[in-house]
């Protein structure tokens, strides 16, 4: 194998992994589009079967623009329940949060006044 037919059989190796990676993206946003019904998205994927080169550009083109706002909206969405789970995860960090939790709990009456004053020395001593 020459220098040459190295470069020319990794650049097709190349072309053929960015066209799958390309057929697979578009999969993904045509089963995650939620405008399309299901008799588009079987259409729209016998169409990637059938004529696949064809297929992903005409989307590309036509669906494209929706492509990047779907996908960054799914990553705003994946963000923010990531926050969320780290909040819920480590709690509340200051004492007046955790005072105040213990006020609702004992105004709703689920603790005793007793109780209240336990939580609320630990969350000011810093010990919860």
């Amino acid at each position: 194998m020459t220098f040459w037919d190295f470069i020319v059989w990794t650049f097709w190796f190349y072309l053929v992994v960015v066209c799958i990676t390309i057929f697979i993206r578009v999969i993904i946003d045509v089963f995650r589009d939620p405008e399309l019904n299901g008799w588009a998205k079987a259409l729209w994927v016998l169409f990637l079967v059938l004529v696949p080169f064809l297929a992903a550009f005409i989307y590309l083109i036509a669906r494209g623009g929706r492509m990047a706002q779907r996908s960054a909206a799914g990553a705003m969405e994946a963000q923010a329940a990531a926050a969320d789970h780290v909040r819920a995860v480590a709690g509340t960090s200051s004492p007046s949060a955790e005072i105040e939790s213990a006020k609702r709990l004992l105004d709703s009456g689920a603790i005793t006044p007793a109780e209240f004053e336990t939580l609320k020395g630990k969350a000011l001593s810093g010990a919860a």
